[in-house]
């Protein structure tokens, strides 16, 4: 085997690996979500992880890759539609000529689970209120949508790669237009039924489950170590052997700071260590340095954390000041703070790892210059006007031709038994043989009710009151 032969043997490996670390952050999105709204829409809120990959990969596959990787123009891949066996298992040659390291078929796996990412944010702040249909209708939409940014940004051929933006791993790509798609959806739907009350005030809804919350949050904590680190796409980067270490080192610092700003933010602002906020700094850290992690230098990642932590409690209570209900706080936590990642890469970059990276320039605070500043700040508004106007208006043409909202009853049920027929939680809910209300948990009830316990109603289930719905 030759050298060359083996260097892509090993990158192949290295690729698949980091593209199955991402897609177990799946997983992690199910635990996060499903823990921070309501039990009865927990099985609707974790399963649609896996409907909406389905949809993604399917969707990306026959027309995504192509738009996103193919061989086309600057604005667009105009190649590579439905490709078949010979296409995926080229190496640098149409019409996936970009991945000159590795095959097609490896390329694809890694960048659609970028993709399912980025649709798994959009469905955060339009949790518990909307349609089952609207993830298959709108998540194979967003799929063309998101593709078309990657290829700005991400392929060598696109305007914005040639400009010289830096996004590594997706702060912009995968994360803003996930948060846009999700304002579009939260503007589109309205609050969840009591969520601000007459005088506009907001009334909290929490969730049900904060240890799943924090799970979710350590499970895409590890699997970021495949997101950023395989954005190498290889083993070696530049001139740099194992690159991929030093981006896993930046992503570690920058989480590390935002559980500190983040909890520390809110013991400021809300007087409170609030946990929800901390494992909020953790995301919001990680969103941020997704663009910067192979271009900053590591105390640049601990003040890209820091900021972040702060930027995740206070986006979160703006957004609720301003009348927006987003149940997993998307739209701070994925939103501002990957615009605030994106920016600083700009501020941050390292001249040399620009140079190693072969993608735009030092940063603000190295070279006093405003140039790649600028530049991240184009590749912004252009991805934000494009994004958030082509979902809102598909969003809105689906509104106005069928509707995306359930029905005040489907919401007050639970989208688990109107949507599914079934609940994430069902001995919380009917009865079920040794379940709660029966004998074998006669301890839970009042003196003398265990006798009964068997033919008794339903428990209703021991949270924190809700508002109403």
């Amino acid at each position: 085997m030759r050298n060359s032969d083996l260097v892509i043997a090993v990158n192949t490996v290295w690729v698949v690996v980091a593209a199955v670390l991402v897609m177990f952050m799946q997983a992690g999105f199910a635990f996060l979500e499903a823990g921070l709204t309501r039990m009865k829409n927990a099985a609707h809120i974790a399963g649609k992880n896996v409907l909406i990959f389905g949809v993604c990969s399917l969707v990306y596959w026959a027309v995504g890759f192509g738009i996103a990787f193919g061989d086309g123009n600057s604005i667009v891949g105009t190649s590579g539609f439905f490709p078949s066996t010979n296409a995926f298992l080229e190496i640098g040659k149409a019409p996936f000529s970009f991945f000159g390291g590795i095959p097609g078929a490896t390329g694809y796996l890694f960048e659609v689970v970028f993709a399912g990412v980025s649709l798994a944010i959009v469905w955060g702040a339009m949790a518990e209120r909307a349609k089952l249909w609207v993830y298959f209708a709108f998540g194979g939409v967003f799929t063309l949508i998101y593709s078309v940014s990657s290829h700005w940004i991400w392929h060598s051929g696109g305007w914005l790669f040639a400009k010289g933006m830096q996004d590594f791993a997706g702060s912009t790509v995968v994360h803003y237009q996930g948060a846009l798609a999700a304002l579009a959806g939260a503007l589109l739907l309205g609050p969840r039924i009591g969520k601000f009350g007459k005088d506009g005030r907001a009334n909290p809804i929490p969730g049900h489950n904060m240890p799943y919350a924090v799970l979710g949050t350590i499970i895409l904590w590890f699997g970021w170590f495949g997101f950023n680190p395989g954005s190498t796409l290889g083993v070696v980067t530049g001139d740099r052997i194992g690159y991929f270490g030093y981006v896993a080192l930046t992503t570690n610092l920058a989480a590390a700071a935002g559980a500190i700003g983040g909890i520390v933010s809110a013991w400021v602002v809300i007087k409170k260590p609030d946990v929800s906020m901390m494992l909020n700094g953790v995301l919001a850290a990680l969103v941020a340095i997704t663009a910067a992690s192979g271009f900053v230098a590591p105390w640049a990642a601990i003040v890209i954390g820091l900021v972040s932590g702060f930027i995740a409690v206070t986006g979160v209570l703006l957004v609720e000041r301003i009348g927006i209900d987003d149940p997993i706080g998307a739209v701070a936590v994925h939103g501002m703070s990957g615009v605030w990642g994106t920016l600083a890469t700009g501020l941050f970059a390292v001249p040399s790892l620009a140079s190693n990276l072969a993608t735009g320039r030092g940063g603000l605070v190295y070279t006093g210059s405003f140039h790649q500043l600028g530049v991240q700040a184009l590749g912004l508004v252009a991805v934000g006007g494009f994004t958030f106007t082509a979902s809102f208006a598909t969003l809105w043409a689906l509104k106005r031709l069928w509707g995306i909202r359930v029905e005040e009853h489907v919401e007050t049920s639970g989208l688990d038994v109107s949507e599914h027929g079934m609940w994430g939680y069902p001995e919380f809910y009917i009865p079920v043989p040794g379940g709660y209300g029966t004998e074998a948990h006669g301890h839970l009830l009042g003196h003398g009710q265990a006798h009964h316990a068997r033919e008794a109603t339903p428990l209703v289930p021991q949270t924190v009151p809700e508002p109403s719905g």
